[in-house]
């Protein structure tokens, strides 16, 4: 059976109705914007996008992401979604989602919401220890988190959760216990997001005076590693890690770039997904009973890339570590995320050819 494509239309809405600004966010760089949109915006980027779809067949959302939507004036959130609305009554586009804050759900909300077809509803939960919130200047609790994810879920919305891992004072334990504590509340789904400091937040401030140290992108790829771990345990889809790469979110040496410090990679949801493609080929050899020396690693063509990681580095951290070689084969038969492992040489071989060579 054929895989339905997913297409997402964004559109931003920066910073509107949001209390605070949070320790880490600057929401002009984040979303590369801060002017008000309209329902025109609205009509102008839905076209645009539908234009560029190669699947006629594919699922289309269009999602507002940015500041916390239903924060908003209640009359811009109805011209937004009205907007949007005109093209699911068309048949143009399957559904909508919207990003908000914990806090900013209640039940009136969410009525109207449905009218609207909103289909689903993330959170920006970020930590759910109450003091990193305190520290990080969310202005909410992990109580406001659980009310609002079973009112979603009580009224037929797909939740959806965004996590954060290197916020001030958090560590990888606090961050597995929000992963934890948020399976229990069952979204569908979650982000994850590594912290960045950006230009002109209050974080910034922090890490100049040297009173906050981002973890390493090493640091941020395991911690992320373990939390897709659990949640793929629990069956809540991974949706994205890391932020998009942009013009303004780049390397901090890039010019023009908002990024001053902290784990960035262009790829950095690439390098998660190849060291869990890493650690499921060590486990497998490490079940073999002899010494291994070479492996043939058979995997879906799209598995590909992930195996051999990037620029070889799963390739070379085998070599390094373990002495094994690996050679990687395309295989369609093979469903995408498994493989299959046979071994080529052990170095009972390899020690018998030297023999022969000598």
């Amino acid at each position: 059976m054929k895989k339905v494509r997913q297409y997402i239309i964004p559109i931003f809405v920066p910073h509107l109705g949001c209390p605070n600004d949070c320790i880490f966010c600057n929401q002009k760089a984040i979303s590369g914007q801060l002017k008000k949109v309209t329902k025109e915006d609205v009509k102008k980027t839905v076209e645009e996008y539908l234009k560029s779809f190669k699947d006629e067949d594919g699922r289309k959302e269009i999602a507002f992401f940015g500041g916390s939507f239903t924060g908003i004036d209640v009359n811009i959130q109805n011209e937004l979604l009205e907007a949007a609305y005109e093209y699911i009554a068309q048949g143009k586009i399957d559904s909508i989602r919207i990003s908000t804050r914990p806090d900013y759900i209640d039940k009136e909300t969410l009525k109207r919401l449905k009218k609207y077809k909103v289909k689903t509803i993330e959170l920006g939960v970020q930590s759910t220890n109450d003091y990193i919130l305190k520290r990080s200047g969310r202005g909410h609790t992990f109580e406001d988190v659980k009310k609002a994810s079973r009112l979603i879920r009580f009224y037929g919305f797909k939740l959806g959760h965004q996590i954060m891992v290197g916020l001030p004072e958090s560590t990888r334990l606090d961050e597995l216990n929000t992963a934890k504590d948020l399976i229990k509340l069952k979204p569908k789904m979650v982000r994850i997001y590594p912290v960045l400091v950006i230009k002109n937040t209050k974080l910034e401030e922090e890490y100049n005076n040297g009173s906050y140290e981002p973890i390493t992108v090493g640091q941020a790829v395991e911690r992320c590693k373990e939390l897709v771990y659990l949640f793929n345990k629990s069956k809540v889809e991974v949706i994205r890690i890391g932020l998009q790469n942009t013009d303004i979110i780049s390397e901090p040496t890039n010019i023009g770039s908002d990024v001053v410090a902290g784990p960035f990679h262009p790829a950095f949801g690439q390098l998660v997904e190849d060291s869990i493609w890493y650690d499921s080929i060590v486990d497998k050899i490490k079940k073999f009973n002899v010494k291994v020396k070479e492996v043939e690693v058979k995997v879906n063509p799209q598995d590909v890339n992930s195996v051999i990681g990037h620029k070889k580095e799963n390739i070379k951290k085998l070599k390094d570590l373990y002495e094994v070689d690996i050679v990687v084969k395309q295989d369609e038969n093979i469903k995408p995320g498994k493989s299959e492992i046979t071994i080529l040489k052990t170095y009972t071989d390899f020690k018998e050819e030297e023999k022969i060579t000598k």
